[in-house]
């Protein structure tokens, strides 16, 4: 069965310990395949392009990233997850630990806690909503 990709208009929100808050917005893809859902977009740092994607099933979901940046963040939901973050000094080991994943039409809503190289990077929530691009 063909992958039937749909071009998207995404906003990211990322909140840090309830008080500091990033906002992207970018176009991307969305798709489904094997009962996950999947979102693909790029964004342009100082460093250079990075591309994401995020994948989301039940209860677990998946954050990858290459390019610029390399980054791999599995979730599952009330789970320790060890995943790891790649920079041009070397590669740092991450802990996740999800109290909320949620996925519902334009929605992707991920509440975790975060540890880097063993010390607690605060606890995160990240909003992905996205609607069908109409060019």
């Amino acid at each position: 069965m063909a992958n039937h990709e749909i071009p998207v208009k995404i906003k990211v929100k990322t909140t840090i310990n309830a008080d500091e808050t990033f906002e992207l917005m970018v176009s991307g893809r969305y798709s489904q395949k094997a009962g996950a859902s999947f979102l693909q977009y790029e964004e342009v740092l100082e460093e250079g392009t990075v591309r994401t994607i995020v994948k989301v099933a039940a209860e677990e979901a998946l954050i990858l990233r290459g390019g610029a940046v390399k980054m791999r963040l599995p979730f599952r939901l009330h789970k320790r997850m060890r995943g790891s973050y790649e920079m041009p000094f070397g590669t740092f080991e991450t802990m996740t630990m999800a109290k909320r994943i949620e996925h519902t039409k334009g929605l992707i809503d991920i509440l975790y806690d975060f540890n880097m190289q063993g010390s607690p990077g605060g606890t995160y929530h990240l909003e992905i909503t996205f609607q069908e691009d109409e060019q």
